[in-house]
């Protein structure tokens, strides 16, 4: 055994190892000096030995014993244990005094024998170091049951305190929940009388406070961006985008929005579209008299192609940065829900053209019952 696993097993039974030393020495020789009599080593050696071992053992099976099991069941195991521990002592005790006396660690007795002077001492010996085993066994057992108690009743109190912060947080999501439903519905009244005022007087401004309306409406109920939406709801967005920017540029516009194929029941990544469309709007030339941009979808055979084609806005060319950060969270957002199912292409042609081409494989059961 090295000194690195002398130091641990000190480390972990050094207490013991204090009780025991502190136990011997009062027997030993505090009772001897009091009465006057010692014992040959080889005899203290070989009564601590059997004390120790019978000390451990009994509160090893005990420990098993006391885990599982009814209380009648408990006390029958108990009782067998003891009766099982008396006698190995008994019989180990006497074993040991032979043996110590065949290696010349006691001096030969030839009057020794296995009798009742005998045997009543060792019960005796055996019933005292049991009964401290039980009593060491059961008052570690109740520091671990208050250790368990207290542990039981910090996380009673953390789970109190959670469940006060989940309450708090509840009230505080459904005010938020009130105001957000108090608050739309506020605007859109307002939104509502302004369309209403301006449709006669500024029928231009009355189309653009709708189409900004019907977005904003769109974009609060709008799910979780890690939801599929309808492709028809977004392909809608796209055409309130396009109607105000043609109203806000005077209609000097020239984009065209192709769809073709059965869009009902087809769902896709909400804000893809958008994106691609105010893509077009930030960077590319909608304003060209015989270059259109346009804006494609189309969907056949459960393929979706979603395509765009734009002039180059050279005096955009400064913010192509962040046209590189729209198209590659596109990228992402199509990685996310169709891992690697899917192509996106996006390049320059030798016309001074932006394109880009999405394809994917939609299977829509509700597009097949409506063809």
């Amino acid at each position: 055994m090295s000194f690195l696993h002398l130091k641990k097993f000190y480390e972990r039974y050094k207490f013991h190892l204090l009780v025991w030393s502190l136990y011997i020495i009062y027997e030993v020789f505090i009772l001897g000096l009091a009465t006057h009599k010692f014992r040959e080593p080889g005899a203290y050696l070989l009564v601590y030995i059997v004390n120790i071992l019978t000390f451990y053992i009994y509160g090893f099976f005990l420990k098993k014993i006391i885990k599982t099991g009814s209380i009648p069941i408990k006390i029958l195991k108990i009782v067998a244990l003891i009766a099982i521990m008396i006698f190995a002592y008994v019989i180990s005790t006497f074993l040991l005094i032979l043996l110590f006396e065949q290696i010349r660690l006691l001096e030969i007795n030839s009057s020794r024998s296995f009798d009742r002077e005998f045997i009543l001492p060792c019960i005796y010996r055996s019933i005292l170091y049991i009964g401290y085993s039980t009593g060491y066994i059961y008052v570690v057992k109740s520091f671990q049951d208050q250790k368990k108690v207290e542990a039981l009743e910090r996380q009673n109190l953390v789970t109190q305190i959670e469940k006060q912060a989940l309450e708090n947080d509840l009230v505080q999501s459904q005010n938020n929940y009130l105001r957000s439903q108090i608050n739309p519905h506020f605007l859109f009244n307002t939104l509502n009388f302004i369309y209403n005022d301006a449709r006669k007087k500024a029928p231009m401004a009355a189309d653009a406070i709708m189409n900004l309306a019907e977005m904003m409406r769109y974009a609060l109920k709008r799910p979780e961006a890690s939801e599929m939406v309808p492709l028809s709801e977004e392909i809608e967005q796209i055409e309130h985008l396009i109607n105000l920017h043609k109203l806000r540029t005077a209609n000097n516009i020239n984009l065209e929005l192709e769809v073709t194929g059965d869009m009902f029941g087809l769902r896709f990544p909400p804000l893809i579209l958008l994106t691609l469309v105010e893509n077009i709007f930030k960077h590319g030339n909608v304003s060209h008299s015989t270059q259109p941009a346009f804006i494609k979808i189309a969907y056949e055979k459960d393929k979706l192609n979603i395509s765009t084609i734009n002039m180059i806005n050279d005096n955009k060319g400064k913010q192509t940065e962040s046209h590189h950060v729209g198209i590659d969270n596109i990228g992402k957002r199509l990685n996310s829900f169709y891992g690697n199912d899917y192509i996106f292409k996006y390049y320059k042609d030798p016309l001074n053209r932006y394109i880009t081409e999405i394809d994917v494989t939609v299977v829509n059961p509700l597009a097949r019952l409506n063809r």
